[in-house]
This record gives C-alpha cells, sequence and structure tokens, in this order.
C-alpha cells in the first residue's frame, strides 16, 4: 500500500502522529484507522463479488484490473488470436514515418523511388506536376499559406 514511502519518511509520519495525537490516543486512533481500512476493503471485495454475480458465468475470468487500458492492451497482445504479432512484426514504423519525411521535404526515399517511376509512368502527369511545383520552390521560399485550406 505504502510502496514509495521511505525510512525517513515514515519516521517523520510517526514523530508527527505522536506531536498531533500524544501518546495516549494514538493507539486509539491507529485501531480506528486498520479498522476503517478493512471496512473499506470488505466493501469494495464485496462489490466485486456482486459484479461477478450479476454478469454471469460467461464473464467469469473477468478481473477489474483489465478495466486499465494499459493492462488490458498488454493482456491483448500476449493473446495472440488476433495475429497482431504478424501485423506489429510486419509493419516497421521507422521506414513509414522516414518515408513520409521524405515525402513531405519532397525527398525521395528508396520505397517512394520505385513506387513514384511506377506511379509517373501509369499517371496522368498530376504527379510530375507536383513535382515540377516542388522543385521550383527555393529552400529558404516557403509554400503559399492557404486560409481557407486550414
Amino acid at each position: 500500500m505504502f510502496n514509495d514511502i521511505g525510512p525517513l519518511e515514515l519516521v517523520t509520519l510517526v514523530v508527527l502522529a505522536v506531536l498531533v495525537f500524544g501518546p495516549e490516543k494514538l493507539p486509539k486512533m491507529i485501531q480506528d484507522v486498520t479498522r476503517t481500512i478493512r471496512k473499506i476493503r470488505d466493501f469494495s471485495e464485496s462489490a466485486k463479488a456482486d459484479i461477478r454475480e450479476e454478469l454471469g458465468p460467461e464473464f467469469k475470468d473477468f478481473e477489474f484490473e483489465d478495466l486499465n487500458p494499459k493492462t488490458f492492451i498488454r493482456k491483448q497482445l500476449d493473446n495472440d488470436e488476433l495475429g497482431l504479432k504478424e501485423i506489429r512484426n510486419g509493419f516497421d514504423l521507422k521506414k513509414e514515418m522516414a518515408d513520409v519525411t521524405d515525402a513531405v521535404h519532397g525527398r525521395e526515399s528508396e520505397s517512394s523511388a520505385s513506387s513514384s517511376s511506377v506511379a509517373t509512368s501509369g499517371s496522368t502527369g498530376g504527379t510530375v506536376d507536383m513535382t515540377k511545383k516542388r522543385e521550383k520552390l527555393d529552400q529558404d521560399e516557403r509554400p503559399p499559406f492557404d486560409a481557407d485550406a486550414t
């Protein structure tokens, strides 16, 4: 419960509790706090049991920790019924981002060079016109801004 509290912080809390509540009232306060924590835990466990009972037998392996998005995704990636590992391994994000960056800056990457040569040979010239327009712009010159397009 208190995994991130160090020994110095714990000693500080004990000393502060003794100063605030006094040595006479401190044991009773500790008992009250532990009793309250137990009641809250019992209440949450009974609520979880009621929810599981209401969901029925098809949700018998349902865990409330799965409602955390990170846990849910991690569990789904481990369960490879949909073939997600093949898709993830077949997708090279760095290569895709490099292709997009090259396209934005007007450079041709290795994969887009082969695809653009196929595209220009079979296109009506629209791709060639865009390449010519891009070549006309100097490196320091900014492209025209269209306020209606944004």
